[in-house]
C-alpha cells in the first residue's frame, strides 16, 4: 500500500470544489454522498497526476 504525503492530501482537499468540501455538512444524505464523491475523486486525480492542476474556481463578488 502506498503511503501518501500529508501536504499533498491537504492540496487536494483544498483545491476541490467549494461545494464538495461544504456539501459534507449538508442536511441530506444524497447531498453528502454526492459531496464524498466528488472530493475522492480530486483526491484520486491529484495523486494519480500530480503536476496538473484545475484554474482556481472564480471568486463572487459579495
Amino acid at each position: 500500500m502506498t503511503r501518501f504525503d500529508e501536504a499533498s492530501l491537504a492540496d487536494a482537499l483544498l483545491t476541490a470544489p467549494g461545494w464538495a468540501r461544504v456539501g459534507l455538512t449538508a442536511p441530506t444524505s444524497t447531498m453528502r454522498e454526492d459531496a464524498a464523491c466528488e472530493l475522492a475523486r480530486v483526491i484520486i486525480d491529484r495523486i494519480e497526476h500530480p503536476a496538473v492542476r484545475e484554474a482556481p474556481q472564480e471568486q463572487l463578488p459579495l
